[in-house]
């Protein structure tokens, strides 16, 4: 059985872009990136209106896990055209939305656009989507080489996306996952700005899932960053050869009990291969009871605890209570690598390293350039509206913000 065992995920607004419309999810089993498109900070409201359909996890009932996931893209594409049809500022707005989904011995994925899911497996780079985009078809069609479309003029130029019509559908493919593939899905201001075997020279060298998202991101700014930069990173691994050898069930420890044929015993013809042959053996007879002991007298059972266990249960309740209304809030703060980020949750650090908050957006804007009436802003950690947490940041990126 696979599951996942690391994941990484980052996004940068790049060098030459004032905000950013990326978005990604990272939850296992899910993962996903989306690039939004669209003027007036559109992209960026349809990129996570994609994601957050994407909290939902896979639609419950039958159907093959394409389907579901075929589904959930389906119905971001319909609350991406709503909101545009309620606001005239984000008519015409859309979004490329890559989705994997890790199942117990496979991978599947869902995908409209040009964000891509790569896997690294035993040294080997592999692209597995196709992008939907005008060079990725003149490719197909054989009018373009790979190399002159990666320097096309028109190469952004995609041809389906969410919030672009009605009847919208998404790829989908399944395959067989193995222990440590590592994949990449990431949108194009990576894969435009440094070549795929760069790429994969990274993934290879890199000590960790973290270093190498970090040098990733790094390389595509340092060629010069025209696009926001998203990266999100998994590796899988395999549990089951781990796994503990199954317990005995009852009747095994019986047989396991018995004694061994004697030497030369031969099993009845037609007998299951697993029988055995045995003498009988005759059962204990029951002790005696002790003299003076009356007849019929039964040990008390131990009596259990109500009250304390009423009350554990009680206190769990509360703490459950506390932990999900927690999760209404949100803030702004900084992350461990000085990045202003909006975090879902308190504030606040338990004993045992326990965090009583997650990141939900990363910024690509570092704390060390802000002002510092900007710098008191962000830590002061103020609890808000997952809109105006997200707001804040967008004043930061688009520098609105009052310095």
């Amino acid at each position: 059985m696979l599951r996942v065992a690391e994941h990484f995920e980052r996004t940068d607004t790049g060098r030459q872009r004032r905000g950013n419309e990326d978005a990604f999810y990272a939850r296992a089993p899910l993962f996903a990136v989306a690039d939004g498109m669209g003027g007036a900070q559109a992209g960026e409201v349809a990129s996570h209106l994609a994601v957050e359909v994407l909290e939902q996890g896979l639609p419950d009932g039958g159907g093959s896990v394409e389907e579901r996931l075929r589904a959930r893209v389906r119905e971001a594409n319909a609350r991406i055209m709503a909101s545009a049809q309620a606001d005239d500022a984000r008519a015409g707005m859309g979004t490329t939305l890559t989705v994997a989904y890790v199942g117990e011995d496979d991978l599947t994925v869902a995908h409209v656009g040009d964000s891509r899911l790569y896997r690294l497996r035993d040294g080997a780079f592999e692209r597995l989507t196709d992008d939907h985009s005008l060079v990725e078809e003149l490719v197909r069609q054989g009018k373009l080489t790979p190399e002159e479309a990666d320097e096309h003029p028109q190469r952004s130029i995609i041809t389906r996306a969410l919030g672009a019509e009605e009847g919208v559908e998404a790829d989908s493919h399944t395959w067989a996952g193995r222990d440590g593939d590592v994949y990449l899905i990431c949108s194009d201001g990576l894969t435009s700005m440094i070549p795929e075997a760069h790429v994969a020279q990274v993934l290879a060298e890199a000590p960790s899932l973290a270093g190498a998202g970090r040098m990733l991101i790094d390389a595509a700014n340092d060629a010069g960053g025209r696009d926001n930069i998203t990266v999100v990173l998994f590796r899988l691994e395999d549990v089951t050869a781990g796994a503990s050898a199954p317990q005995e069930t009852a009747e095994h420890r019986a047989v396991a009990r018995e004694p061994e044929p004697e030497s030369g015993a031969a099993a009845p013809a037609g007998a299951p291969a697993t029988a055995t042959v045995t003498a009988p053996v005759a059962r204990k007879q029951p002790r005696p009871a002790r003299r003076g002991a009356p007849a019929g007298r039964r040990r008390r059972r131990p009596r259990v605890p109500v009250g304390p266990i009423l009350v554990l249960f009680l206190l769990a309740c509360v703490i459950l209570g506390a932990y999900y209304a927690s999760q209404t809030v949100y803030f702004v703060g900084a992350n461990k690598d000085g990045f202003v980020t909006v975090y879902r949750g308190l504030p606040y650090d338990l004993p045992a390293g326990v965090h009583l908050y997650s990141s939900n957006y990363e910024s690509g804007t570092p704390v060390d350039e802000l002002t510092p009436a900007q710098k008191k802003t962000i830590t002061a950690h103020a609890l808000r509206s997952k809109d105006d947490a997200q707001d804040l940041v967008r004043q930061l990126e688009t520098g609105e913000l009052a310095k």
